[in-house]
Protein backbone atom coordinates (compact mmCIF):
# COMPACT_ATOMS: atom_id res chain seq x y z
CA UNK A 1 0.00 0.00 0.00
CA UNK A 2 1.30 3.41 -0.91
CA UNK A 3 1.87 5.94 1.80
CA UNK A 4 -1.23 8.14 2.07
CA UNK A 5 -1.09 11.72 0.93
CA UNK A 6 -1.33 14.59 3.40
CA UNK A 7 -3.14 17.50 1.77
CA UNK A 8 -3.33 19.20 5.14
CA UNK A 9 -0.30 19.65 7.36
CA UNK A 10 -2.62 19.89 10.35
CA UNK A 11 -5.96 18.35 11.30
CA UNK A 12 -8.47 21.16 11.43
CA UNK A 13 -7.93 21.66 15.15
CA UNK A 14 -9.60 25.05 15.44
CA UNK A 15 -12.82 23.72 13.97
CA UNK A 16 -12.60 20.54 16.02
CA UNK A 17 -12.05 22.58 19.15
CA UNK A 18 -15.30 24.43 18.54
CA UNK A 19 -16.90 21.24 19.76
CA UNK A 20 -14.03 19.99 21.88
CA UNK A 21 -14.22 23.08 24.09
CA UNK A 22 -17.66 21.97 25.19
CA UNK A 23 -16.09 18.61 25.99
CA UNK A 24 -13.56 20.28 28.27
CA UNK A 25 -10.58 20.11 25.90
CA UNK A 26 -8.23 23.07 25.83
CA UNK A 27 -6.47 24.42 22.77
CA UNK A 28 -3.16 23.76 24.45
CA UNK A 29 -4.02 20.07 24.84
CA UNK A 30 -5.22 19.80 21.27
CA UNK A 31 -2.00 21.01 19.70
CA UNK A 32 -1.45 20.89 15.95
CA UNK A 33 -0.38 17.53 14.53
CA UNK A 34 -0.26 16.15 11.01
CA UNK A 35 -3.26 14.17 9.80
CA UNK A 36 -0.82 11.74 8.20
CA UNK A 37 -0.25 8.65 10.36
CA UNK A 38 3.21 7.35 11.22
CA UNK A 39 5.00 4.64 9.26
CA UNK A 40 6.63 1.86 11.30
CA UNK A 41 10.07 0.33 10.70
CA UNK A 42 8.51 -2.28 8.37
CA UNK A 43 6.85 0.33 6.19
CA UNK A 44 3.37 -0.30 7.57
CA UNK A 45 0.96 2.53 8.30
CA UNK A 46 0.35 2.84 12.03
CA UNK A 47 -3.27 3.41 12.98
CA UNK A 48 -4.18 3.96 16.62
CA UNK A 49 -7.74 2.98 17.50
CA UNK A 50 -8.92 4.64 20.73
CA UNK A 51 -11.16 2.46 22.91
CA UNK A 52 -12.84 3.48 26.17
CA UNK A 53 -13.30 -0.01 27.61
CA UNK A 54 -10.84 -2.77 28.62
CA UNK A 55 -10.36 -5.58 26.10
CA UNK A 56 -13.37 -7.90 25.95
CA UNK A 57 -15.53 -9.88 23.52
CA UNK A 58 -17.14 -6.58 22.51
CA UNK A 59 -13.86 -5.86 20.68
CA UNK A 60 -13.46 -9.43 19.45
CA UNK A 61 -13.51 -8.77 15.71
CA UNK A 62 -10.79 -6.14 15.91
CA UNK A 63 -8.61 -8.44 17.99
CA UNK A 64 -9.31 -11.28 15.57
CA UNK A 65 -8.08 -9.12 12.70
CA UNK A 66 -4.96 -8.33 14.71
CA UNK A 67 -4.30 -11.92 15.75
CA UNK A 68 -4.78 -13.43 12.30
CA UNK A 69 -2.74 -10.82 10.40
CA UNK A 70 -5.61 -9.25 8.47
CA UNK A 71 -4.41 -5.71 9.20
CA UNK A 72 -0.77 -6.57 8.55
CA UNK A 73 -1.65 -8.14 5.19
CA UNK A 74 -3.04 -4.75 4.14
CA UNK A 75 0.06 -2.85 5.18
CA UNK A 76 -1.34 -1.63 8.51
CA UNK A 77 0.06 -1.64 12.02
CA UNK A 78 -3.11 -1.26 14.10
CA UNK A 79 -2.78 -0.50 17.80
CA UNK A 80 -5.55 -0.41 20.41
CA UNK A 81 -5.01 2.54 22.75
CA UNK A 82 -6.86 3.67 25.87
CA UNK A 83 -7.29 7.45 26.30
CA UNK A 84 -5.10 8.91 29.00
CA UNK A 85 -6.22 10.41 32.28
CA UNK A 86 -8.96 13.00 31.79
CA UNK A 87 -9.59 11.96 28.18
CA UNK A 88 -12.18 9.95 26.34
CA UNK A 89 -12.35 8.84 22.71
CA UNK A 90 -13.43 12.24 21.23
CA UNK A 91 -10.72 14.01 23.23
CA UNK A 92 -8.13 11.46 22.12
CA UNK A 93 -9.04 12.19 18.49
CA UNK A 94 -8.99 15.95 19.01
CA UNK A 95 -5.61 15.88 20.73
CA UNK A 96 -3.99 13.69 18.09
CA UNK A 97 -3.46 10.84 20.55
CA UNK A 98 -5.44 8.51 18.28
CA UNK A 99 -6.19 8.33 14.57
CA UNK A 100 -9.55 6.54 14.86
CA UNK A 101 -11.92 5.93 17.73
CA UNK A 102 -14.65 3.56 18.81
CA UNK A 103 -18.03 4.81 20.04
CA UNK A 104 -20.36 2.54 22.00
CA UNK A 105 -23.57 3.90 20.46
CA UNK A 106 -25.13 6.44 18.11
CA UNK A 107 -25.35 9.14 20.76
CA UNK A 108 -21.64 10.01 20.45
CA UNK A 109 -21.53 10.87 16.72
CA UNK A 110 -24.70 12.95 17.06
CA UNK A 111 -23.27 14.75 20.09
CA UNK A 112 -20.20 15.59 18.00
CA UNK A 113 -22.48 17.05 15.33
CA UNK A 114 -24.19 19.12 18.01
CA UNK A 115 -20.77 20.39 19.14
CA UNK A 116 -19.72 21.10 15.50
CA UNK A 117 -16.75 18.75 15.73
CA UNK A 118 -15.68 17.38 12.30
CA UNK A 119 -15.76 13.70 13.20
CA UNK A 120 -18.03 11.09 11.59
CA UNK A 121 -18.94 7.47 12.12
CA UNK A 122 -17.57 5.52 9.15
CA UNK A 123 -18.79 2.01 10.06
CA UNK A 124 -21.01 0.28 12.64
CA UNK A 125 -19.91 -3.20 13.67
CA UNK A 126 -22.95 -3.84 15.87
CA UNK A 127 -26.20 -3.78 13.96
CA UNK A 128 -28.02 -4.16 17.28
CA UNK A 129 -27.30 -2.31 20.48
CA UNK A 130 -26.11 -4.38 23.43
CA UNK A 131 -28.23 -2.35 25.85
CA UNK A 132 -30.86 -4.30 27.75
CA UNK A 133 -33.07 -4.13 30.84
CA UNK A 134 -32.03 -6.76 33.37
CA UNK A 135 -34.31 -8.04 36.11
CA UNK A 136 -34.74 -10.99 38.42
CA UNK A 137 -36.56 -13.76 36.55
CA UNK A 138 -39.31 -14.22 39.16
CA UNK A 139 -39.65 -11.23 41.50
CA UNK A 140 -42.07 -11.80 44.39
CA UNK A 141 -45.65 -10.64 43.77
CA UNK A 142 -46.71 -7.25 45.10
CA UNK A 143 -50.29 -6.29 45.97
CA UNK A 144 -51.77 -3.81 43.52
CA UNK A 145 -49.92 -2.15 40.65
CA UNK A 146 -46.09 -2.09 40.59
CA UNK A 147 -44.77 0.20 43.29
CA UNK A 148 -48.10 0.55 45.08
CA UNK A 149 -46.87 -1.08 48.27
CA UNK A 150 -43.97 1.29 48.80
CA UNK A 151 -41.31 3.24 46.97
CA UNK A 152 -41.19 3.10 43.15
CA UNK A 153 -39.40 0.03 41.85
CA UNK A 154 -35.74 0.97 41.40
CA UNK A 155 -33.73 0.78 38.19
CA UNK A 156 -29.96 1.05 38.27
CA UNK A 157 -28.51 3.42 35.66
CA UNK A 158 -24.83 4.24 35.28
CA UNK A 159 -23.84 7.91 35.43
CA UNK A 160 -22.61 7.79 31.83
CA UNK A 161 -26.14 6.92 30.63
CA UNK A 162 -28.14 9.48 32.55
CA UNK A 163 -28.15 12.22 29.90
CA UNK A 164 -28.52 9.92 26.89
CA UNK A 165 -29.94 6.42 27.20
CA UNK A 166 -31.95 7.09 30.37
CA UNK A 167 -34.09 9.91 28.84
CA UNK A 168 -34.83 7.64 25.86
CA UNK A 169 -35.82 4.71 28.07
CA UNK A 170 -37.76 6.94 30.46
CA UNK A 171 -39.85 8.24 27.55
CA UNK A 172 -40.50 4.69 26.38
CA UNK A 173 -41.31 3.14 29.73
CA UNK A 174 -43.03 5.93 31.63
CA UNK A 175 -40.55 5.64 34.50
CA UNK A 176 -39.47 8.67 36.51
CA UNK A 177 -36.25 9.99 37.97
CA UNK A 178 -37.53 8.96 41.41
CA UNK A 179 -36.84 5.37 40.38
CA UNK A 180 -33.18 5.96 39.56
CA UNK A 181 -30.63 4.02 41.60
CA UNK A 182 -26.84 3.86 41.43
CA UNK A 183 -25.32 1.05 39.43
CA UNK A 184 -24.41 -1.73 41.91
CA UNK A 185 -24.47 -5.46 41.10
CA UNK A 186 -24.42 -6.48 44.75
CA UNK A 187 -27.42 -4.25 45.48
CA UNK A 188 -29.21 -5.81 42.50
CA UNK A 189 -28.62 -9.30 43.90
CA UNK A 190 -30.00 -8.29 47.31
CA UNK A 191 -33.12 -6.53 46.00
CA UNK A 192 -35.54 -8.83 44.12
CA UNK A 193 -37.34 -5.80 42.67
CA UNK A 194 -34.24 -4.10 41.28
CA UNK A 195 -33.53 -3.71 37.59
CA UNK A 196 -30.45 -2.63 35.65
CA UNK A 197 -30.12 -0.68 32.43
CA UNK A 198 -27.18 -2.81 31.39
CA UNK A 199 -25.49 -4.78 28.60
CA UNK A 200 -26.32 -8.15 27.07
CA UNK A 201 -22.70 -9.31 27.23
CA UNK A 202 -21.90 -8.18 30.77
CA UNK A 203 -24.36 -8.40 33.66
CA UNK A 204 -26.10 -11.65 32.59
CA UNK A 205 -22.66 -13.28 32.74
CA UNK A 206 -21.29 -11.50 35.82
CA UNK A 207 -24.32 -11.75 38.13
CA UNK A 208 -24.30 -15.59 38.40
CA UNK A 209 -20.53 -15.43 38.98
CA UNK A 210 -21.03 -13.07 41.94
CA UNK A 211 -23.60 -15.17 43.74
CA UNK A 212 -26.85 -14.19 42.07
CA UNK A 213 -29.27 -16.25 40.02
CA UNK A 214 -29.17 -15.93 36.22
CA UNK A 215 -31.25 -12.83 35.46
CA UNK A 216 -33.83 -12.14 32.80
CA UNK A 217 -33.12 -9.50 30.19
CA UNK A 218 -35.05 -7.60 27.55
CA UNK A 219 -32.86 -6.13 24.79
CA UNK A 220 -33.79 -2.56 23.95
CA UNK A 221 -33.65 -3.29 20.22
CA UNK A 222 -36.82 -5.34 20.80
CA UNK A 223 -38.47 -2.08 21.90
CA UNK A 224 -37.34 -0.10 18.85
CA UNK A 225 -34.01 1.22 20.14
CA UNK A 226 -32.36 1.99 16.80
CA UNK A 227 -28.84 2.84 17.97
CA UNK A 228 -25.89 1.21 16.28
CA UNK A 229 -22.97 -0.04 18.36
CA UNK A 230 -19.20 -0.39 17.99
CA UNK A 231 -19.04 2.63 15.68
CA UNK A 232 -15.68 3.56 14.18
CA UNK A 233 -15.12 7.33 14.34
CA UNK A 234 -12.79 9.17 11.97
CA UNK A 235 -11.88 12.87 11.96
CA UNK A 236 -12.95 14.35 8.64
CA UNK A 237 -9.46 15.57 7.70
CA UNK A 238 -7.86 12.25 8.59
CA UNK A 239 -10.40 10.29 6.54
CA UNK A 240 -9.97 12.59 3.56
CA UNK A 241 -6.19 12.52 3.62
CA UNK A 242 -5.84 8.81 4.38
CA UNK A 243 -8.72 7.26 2.53
CA UNK A 244 -6.75 4.23 1.32
CA UNK A 245 -5.59 3.32 4.82
CA UNK A 246 -9.07 3.87 6.25
CA UNK A 247 -10.68 1.67 3.59
CA UNK A 248 -8.09 -1.04 4.29
CA UNK A 249 -8.74 -0.84 8.03
CA UNK A 250 -12.49 -1.18 7.60
CA UNK A 251 -12.20 -4.05 5.11
CA UNK A 252 -9.89 -5.99 7.45
CA UNK A 253 -12.18 -5.26 10.41
CA UNK A 254 -15.19 -6.61 8.51
CA UNK A 255 -13.25 -9.82 7.83
CA UNK A 256 -12.11 -9.96 11.45
CA UNK A 257 -15.63 -9.68 12.81
CA UNK A 258 -16.98 -12.28 10.38
CA UNK A 259 -14.23 -14.70 11.41
CA UNK A 260 -14.69 -14.00 15.11
CA UNK A 261 -18.43 -14.65 15.01
CA UNK A 262 -18.49 -17.61 12.62
CA UNK A 263 -15.00 -19.10 12.98
CA UNK A 264 -12.54 -19.96 15.73
CA UNK A 265 -12.39 -17.11 18.28
CA UNK A 266 -9.30 -18.44 20.06
CA UNK A 267 -6.82 -16.10 18.30
CA UNK A 268 -8.79 -13.05 19.43
CA UNK A 269 -9.38 -14.41 22.92
CA UNK A 270 -5.67 -15.02 23.38
CA UNK A 271 -4.86 -11.39 22.59
CA UNK A 272 -7.77 -10.10 24.68
CA UNK A 273 -6.60 -12.01 27.73
CA UNK A 274 -3.07 -10.69 27.27
CA UNK A 275 -4.43 -7.14 27.08
CA UNK A 276 -6.85 -7.61 29.98
CA UNK A 277 -5.68 -10.18 32.52
CA UNK A 278 -8.95 -9.81 34.44
CA UNK A 279 -10.87 -11.29 31.52
CA UNK A 280 -11.44 -15.04 31.71
CA UNK A 281 -12.66 -17.66 29.28
CA UNK A 282 -15.76 -17.96 31.48
CA UNK A 283 -16.66 -14.42 30.39
CA UNK A 284 -15.31 -14.37 26.84
CA UNK A 285 -16.93 -17.54 25.52
CA UNK A 286 -20.51 -16.79 26.64
CA UNK A 287 -20.22 -13.15 25.57
CA UNK A 288 -19.17 -14.20 22.09
CA UNK A 289 -22.07 -16.68 21.99
CA UNK A 290 -24.46 -13.85 22.87
CA UNK A 291 -23.06 -11.70 20.05
CA UNK A 292 -23.56 -14.58 17.63
CA UNK A 293 -26.94 -15.88 18.84
CA UNK A 294 -28.53 -12.40 19.05
CA UNK A 295 -27.15 -11.49 15.59
CA UNK A 296 -25.60 -8.35 17.08
CA UNK A 297 -22.86 -8.14 14.44
CA UNK A 298 -24.65 -9.55 11.40
CA UNK A 299 -28.19 -8.31 12.00
CA UNK A 300 -31.23 -10.48 11.41
CA UNK A 301 -30.89 -10.19 7.63
CA UNK A 302 -27.16 -10.31 6.76
CA UNK A 303 -27.91 -10.13 3.05
CA UNK A 304 -29.32 -6.62 3.42
CA UNK A 305 -27.12 -5.46 6.31
CA UNK A 306 -23.51 -6.49 5.66
CA UNK A 307 -21.12 -6.27 8.60
CA UNK A 308 -20.17 -2.65 9.24
CA UNK A 309 -22.99 -1.12 7.21
CA UNK A 310 -25.22 1.81 8.17
CA UNK A 311 -28.35 3.33 6.65
CA UNK A 312 -29.73 6.85 6.60
CA UNK A 313 -33.20 5.59 7.53
CA UNK A 314 -31.83 3.95 10.67
CA UNK A 315 -29.91 7.08 11.69
CA UNK A 316 -32.98 9.24 11.14
CA UNK A 317 -35.14 6.91 13.23
CA UNK A 318 -32.66 7.01 16.09
CA UNK A 319 -32.23 10.79 15.93
CA UNK A 320 -35.97 11.41 15.93
CA UNK A 321 -36.57 9.12 18.90
CA UNK A 322 -33.71 10.72 20.86
CA UNK A 323 -35.03 14.17 20.00
CA UNK A 324 -38.52 13.27 21.20
CA UNK A 325 -36.90 12.19 24.48
CA UNK A 326 -35.20 15.59 24.77
CA UNK A 327 -31.62 14.39 24.22
CA UNK A 328 -31.01 16.44 21.05
CA UNK A 329 -32.55 19.67 19.77
CA UNK A 330 -34.87 19.65 16.76
CA UNK A 331 -33.24 20.65 13.50
CA UNK A 332 -29.86 19.04 14.14
CA UNK A 333 -28.20 18.02 10.86
CA UNK A 334 -28.11 14.34 11.82
CA UNK A 335 -26.81 13.30 8.40
CA UNK A 336 -23.45 14.82 9.35
CA UNK A 337 -23.02 12.11 11.99
CA UNK A 338 -21.99 9.39 9.57
CA UNK A 339 -20.70 8.48 6.12
CA UNK A 340 -20.47 5.18 4.25
CA UNK A 341 -17.96 6.53 1.73
CA UNK A 342 -15.10 4.43 3.09
CA UNK A 343 -16.82 1.05 3.22
CA UNK A 344 -16.16 -1.34 0.36
CA UNK A 345 -18.88 -1.59 -2.32
CA UNK A 346 -19.89 -4.99 -0.88
CA UNK A 347 -20.58 -3.35 2.47
CA UNK A 348 -21.86 0.13 1.63
CA UNK A 349 -25.61 0.36 0.98
CA UNK A 350 -26.71 0.62 -2.63
CA UNK A 351 -27.51 4.17 -3.86
CA UNK A 352 -31.15 5.16 -3.67
CA UNK A 353 -33.06 4.65 -6.92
Amino acid sequence: MRRPSARLACLDRRTLLTGAAALGLSATAAGCNSSEPAIDENGRIRLRLAIDEPASAELGGFYQALATGLYEARGLNVQMVRPGFGQDVPRALASGNADLGLAADSFTPLRLVEEEAPVKAVAAFFQKSLRTVISHPEPPPRPGPPGSSGAPLPIQVAEADRETLWPWYKALSGLTDDQLADYDLEAFIRDPDARILGHLTREPILIPQTGGSPPADRPLFDDGYAAYGALVLAPTAFARDNDEALRAFLAASVEGWADYIEGDPDPAHGLIRRANRNMSADELDPAREILRDAAVVTGDDPASTPIGSMSADRWQTFYESATEAGVFPPGLDWQQAFTTDYLSPAVAPAPAA
